[in-house]
This record gives structure tokens, sequence and C-alpha cells, in this order.
């Protein structure tokens, strides 16, 4: 016998069946993928967002990992604008490494770019081989190989005597040793060159034929066709590669073998913020600079973004 439910007056209570509520069927529907989801969301708040909360914390410590950090509110911002003569240097240097390895990274992979979309054999084969650079990215082997390559006996200086000249040691001497560094950059074209080749194979051809019967020549049509409807992808390239270049650490530490010499002609802000942190164990004034570095960047991109107006051709 099912038992019924009856109110205070003794009349029974007519049973209703139970729906389930709204958040109930939404959730029901979505906790599978929600299941799915999880790996990441650990991975995101243990080991993105719980460090990203920690590093701000312990910029306003003295923190040098042996000990617990001991509050000193703003004193690491203070002294890294009034008194760290090596931040003055080290955000020179990259600075430097920023203006110059860009805009050269972002020309040469255009320029092949454009040679590639002239619909040579064997395009398949070149894409390959100009991206395998940038697929390597800045590994150690690779910083190792240019450290063969431009040391004092290294393959380039024997290159130039068999024409008679005798090249410099590149790397030990501050007048050349950043540029090779932004060679090495430069030599990595391979991702903005794919990037750069996607957007001209979306250019109308119908443009270029309509200027080439007005007489346009093809450097004409290049300013005036090709330059204004990559402009999407040029800033788009711009951004990452300049966040990229601000990055920028290993091939610094292994050329100049962690120091930043000679003469902290390579120390860029990365491997100072090494060294605070690693060197001297001061994590907190390591987590100060990091901070530092972060608004920089945000800074760049938000100018970037409110200048685009200017110059960054949509379709409308």
């Amino acid at each position: 016998m099912t038992a019924r439910s009856f109110d205070a007056a003794g009349v029974p209570v007519k049973e209703r069946a139970v729906i389930p509520s709204a958040w109930s069927r939404m959730w029901n529907r979505n906790a599978p993928g929600y299941l799915f989801l999880l790996p990441w969301f650990i991975g995101f708040f243990g080991l993105t967002l719980g460090p990203i909360i920690s590093s701000l914390y312990l910029s306003f410590t003295d923190f040098d990992l042996l000990t617990a950090p001991h509050w000193n509110g703003g004193a690491n911002y203070v002294r890294i604008f009034t008194s760290d003569p090596k931040f003055v240097q080290s955000m020179r240097v990259t600075l430097f490494f920023v203006v110059f390895s860009v805009p050269l990274k972002l020309a040469f992979a255009l320029g092949v770019a454009l040679l590639l979309n002239r619909g040579m054999r064997g395009l398949p084969l070149y894409r390959a081989v100009f991206y395998l650079p940038s697929l390597l990215g800045a590994s150690v082997a690779i910083a190792v190989l240019w450290r063969k390559l431009f040391a004092g006996d290294g393959v380039v200086n024997n290159f130039l005597m068999l024409f008679g000249i005798e090249g410099p040691s590149w790397i030990s001497n501050p007048r050349f040793s950043l540029w090779t560094l932004i060679a090495l950059s430069v030599w990595q074209f391979g991702s903005p060159m794919i990037i750069f080749l996607a957007g001209l194979r979306q250019i109308p051809q119908d443009m270029y034929e309509a200027a080439s019967l007005d007489g346009a020549s093809k450097w004409r049509m290049f300013w005036k066709i090709t330059l204004p409807l990559l402009t999407p992808v040029v800033f788009f390239n711009a951004i990452i590669q300049t966040i990229e270049a601000f990055k920028s650490f290993t091939p610094a530490f292994i050329i100049s073998g962690g120091t930043g010499n000679p003469i902290n002609s390579t120390l860029f802000y990365t491997l100072y913020l090494y060294q605070e942190a690693f060197g001297f164990f001061r994590m907190g004034y390591a987590s100060a600079l990091a901070w530092v570095l972060l608004v920089i960047v945000a800074l760049f991109t938000a100018f970037s973004f409110l200048t685009s107006k200017y110059w960054v051709h949509y379709d409308d």
C-alpha cells in the first residue's frame, strides 16, 4: 500500500510529480562536458592562476625561499625605478632587441612569403624548410649551434677567411654580440612567413588584374593593393612577435653563459629576472620585475590596438 500525505484538516493532498529545476536540467545536460574540462580547470587554477596571484603577493615582500615572506610594501618597485642600474641596462638591451629584431623578422618573412606565393614548384617542401627553424624555437640546441657559428674560430669567421677577411669574435665583442641574437631571431622567420602566405592567398586576384590593365607596376600594386589588404595579418604578426621578443631568454642565457656579458650587452630583461630569482634568491624582487614586464607588454599591446584603427584596413 502506498502512503498518502494529508494536510492539517486531514484532507488527502494530491500527489504531484517532482519536476527538475532548470539548473538541474542544465547540469545533467552539461555534466559530461564539465567532467572532460576538469583537467584543464585544475591546470589553469593550480598551475596558472594560482602562481600569478602568488607572484603578485610576493612582489610586495622580501622573500628568499629560505625564510617566510616578509611584507615590505612597495619597496621592490621603488628600488626598480630609482636605484637599480641593471634594470635600466636590461630594459635598454631588451628594447633595442625588440625594435630591430621584430621589423627585420617581419620584413624577411613577408619577402619570402611573396616569393613562395608566386606558385613555384615544390612549394610544400620550401614551406617546410623555411618553417623548420621556427618549429625548433629558441631551444638550447639552436643557441649552442649559434654560439659555435659566431665564435672567434667559428664557421662564420672561417668562411670570411676564404676572402681574406679576419672577422671579430662576434659573441664576445659588445659591438656585435647583441646583433648575433638579432640575427638568430630573424633566422626563425618561419612562423610569421606561414601566416603571411595564408593572408596573401586571401587577396582577390582580380584586383591585380584590374591594376595591371591600368598600367600599374608591380611595386605600385604592392603598396596600393597587397600591403593595405595585408595589414590585419601584419598587425597580428607584429603583436605576437613583439611579445615573443620581450620574453626571449634562452639564446641570451646560452650565448652569454647566463651572465649577460660582454659588459651586459646581452643582458635581456628576462635574463636579469632569472639572475635575481635563481642566482641571488631574491624571489620577491624578481616577482616585482616580472609584473613590471607584464605591465610594459600590456601597455604596448593596448597602444597597438588603439592605434591600429589608423593603419589596419579590414573589409569594411
